[in-house]
């Protein structure tokens, strides 16, 4: 109980990536028993509108915190520091320091202002009450993607061995998680001790019997993984059956472009090999340099023969350091947001046809906060009756659509 009370005196707050979110816990974890009280900041920078919130936020807990040192971190304080340093009371920590107490100890000795009494006063972000477990199982990148500035900050690909994955899993279950998200940055390109990632789900599931539900985040198309994962959905039932791939783009022409590693064809195969019991949402950027309508199209095209559930769409924002950013034929920003609207109407009907073929059906769901769950293909469900805890999985049967919900009763 004293350790968690001197946790709640670090307060943390983080953008971007849930690989943001895990780490800002570790470092609470590590900065608790050093520190009297602190905020952590872990930016991100993966668009320029996230690096501007970032330096926003920081400003507003500098003036509303004034005793309390603001340990900023992260993407946006690795790739532009100069935005946090003018700040009263923000100590930059960057990216490859960020789970080293010594970087945090050293950066606060050094720092210009001095805390003789920090607290923090103010602070209304609270943490997030998770009903899953976010496992990081890798970090940093080898790929030379044209548009992506996280490589540059987050440095190159490094895994982690898989006993320490393992022991955090079991941690995981023995404190009522009942499933578990493995992430990364490149997740798909891990590899450690002769194991690559097909391998470690497919250890998990053999060596946490009590796991329930396991799943990847965002993976690379161009991974031959990817057809070991949609074995291992096919054979156990607790590896969830859906996919969140990183397309980026439908054309093969705009992907060279962006150095990506796959081809629409590559899509196409993969969601051939899944059949018809797996889903799929992507990650599309619109309005990539030298993008026209044509090409655009073609992104609608492959949506529309491949029947994502889900894309999540943003403009492309270029990057400083990055080659994308310099390219010729930047797309104007209104033309990119109208094609955002475009694609994600796609895959909304896709999602909503999907959702009504499943009515009156059982399904197990996991049950987050205000009774909102989890479906298998991770589609949220308003659960109807009297209130269940969370982190329950239990058979709901789905009976209506509300919006982009289920509506369901407890079986």
């Amino acid at each position: 109980m004293q350790e968690e009370n001197k946790k709640n005196n670090i307060k943390t707050l983080s953008f971007g990536c849930r690989l943001n979110a895990l780490e800002s816990e570790k470092i609470q974890s590590m900065l608790a028993p050093v520190f009297d009280a602190a905020i952590v900041v872990n930016t991100c920078a993966v668009t320029a509108e996230a690096e501007r919130q970032s330096g926003q936020a920081v400003r507003k807990l500098s003036r509303e915190n004034p005793d309390a040192p603001i340990f900023v971190t992260g993407c946006a304080a690795t790739r532009n520091p100069d935005l946090f340093y003018h700040i009263p009371n923000a100590i930059v920590v960057k990216n490859r320091d960020k789970m080293r107490l010594d970087a945090y100890t050293d950066a606060y000795a050094a720092a210009p202002c001095e805390f003789k009494s920090p607290k923090v006063v103010q602070f209304n972000h609270p943490a997030p009450h998770l009903s899953k477990q976010f496992i990081q199982v890798q970090n940093g990148c080898n790929h030379q993607c044209t548009y992506c500035v996280t490589r540059l900050l987050r440095g190159p690909a490094v895994s982690f061995n898989y006993k320490e994955i393992l022991c955090d899993a079991r941690t995981a279950v023995n404190n009522g998680f009942g499933e578990i998200v493995l992430t990364g940055v490149d997740t798909a390109s891990y590899a450690c001790d002769g194991m690559l990632i097909s391998d470690v789900c497919a250890g998990l599931l053999r060596d946490v019997p009590g796991l329930q539900r396991l799943r990847l985040s965002s993976v690379d198309p161009a991974s031959p993984q990817i057809f070991k994962i949609i074995d291992l959905m096919h054979s156990d039932a607790r590896m969830m059956p859906h996919m969140h791939l990183s397309m980026q783009s439908g054309s093969d022409e705009i992907l060279r472009a962006m150095r990506r590693r796959h081809s629409a064809d590559t899509v196409r195969r993969v969601v051939q090999a899944a059949g018809r019991g797996i889903t799929f949402s992507w990650d599309i950027i619109c309005g990539f340099p030298g993008e026209t309508d044509e090409l655009f199209n073609q992104t609608v095209d492959l949506t529309m023969q491949t029947r994502p559930i889900k894309v999540h769409a943003f403009p492309f924002s270029p990057r400083p350091g990055t080659l994308a950013a310099d390219m010729p034929i930047q797309i104007n920003r209104a033309t990119s947001k109208q094609r955002v609207k475009v694609i994600s109407g796609v895959a909304d009907g896709f999602r909503h046809e999907f959702m009504r073929a499943h009515i009156g059906q059982t399904v197990q769901v996991l049950v987050e906060e205000n009774n909102i769950g989890r479906t298998p293909h991770d589609i949220p469900v308003k659960i109807m009756g009297k209130s269940i805890l969370a982190r329950t999985i239990c058979d709901i049967k789905l009976t209506g659509i509300d919006g982009d919900e289920y509506l369901g009763e407890q079986i």
